[in-house]
């Protein structure tokens, strides 16, 4: 394996993708912010949530970046193709099983079986996402081939 290599374009990778999310917010094309709902699960202040939350989610970036790389390395070969095919199926499990099991982890979301309490107010994501926003999922699955593009076209595998 090629640490700095996965170690670079994870991290660019992670922004790339952690950029074209916060811009879908921006634009109202969804209203999912991943660094908030990390964030939100280790601080109840909603500014520094942003801050936490966003450092969750540069290392979450690494640390996948490393399952990316293991599947080049063990495939010999990496190409955009292969990077956004792994993207592809990253975002439709995230939207699928990681979504829908959130609020059982999150202090401070509401479960779909129970209303809000003076605890927990955050609304949970639902099945893709879709309780954030009609176009969560497709933002969501292009952030995600973007990241996978971006590892498959530049990773560099190891030498014999």
């Amino acid at each position: 394996m090629n640490f700095w290599s996965a170690v670079l374009w994870g991290f660019v990778g992670t922004i790339v993708l952690t950029t074209i999310m916060s811009a879908s917010q921006g634009l109202r094309l969804t209203r999912m912010s991943l660094p908030f709902l990390l964030g939100t699960i280790v601080t109840p202040n909603r500014d520094r949530a942003m801050l936490v939350g966003t450092l969750i989610h540069l290392v979450d970036g690494w640390l996948f970046a490393f399952l990316y790389v293991a599947a080049f390395e063990s495939w010999q070969r990496t190409n955009w193709v292969l990077g956004g095919g792994i993207g592809l199926l990253h975002a439709v499990a995230v939207l699928t099983v990681a979504m829908p099991l959130i609020p059982a982890i999150h202090p401070r979301m509401v479960s779909p079986y129970f209303g809000p309490t003076p605890n927990r107010q955050l609304q949970p994501p639902g099945f893709l996402a879709l309780h954030y926003g009609r176009r969560t999922p497709l933002v969501t699955l292009l952030a995600h081939v973007a990241y996978g593009v971006i590892l498959g076209s530049f990773y560099h595998l190891a030498g014999p």
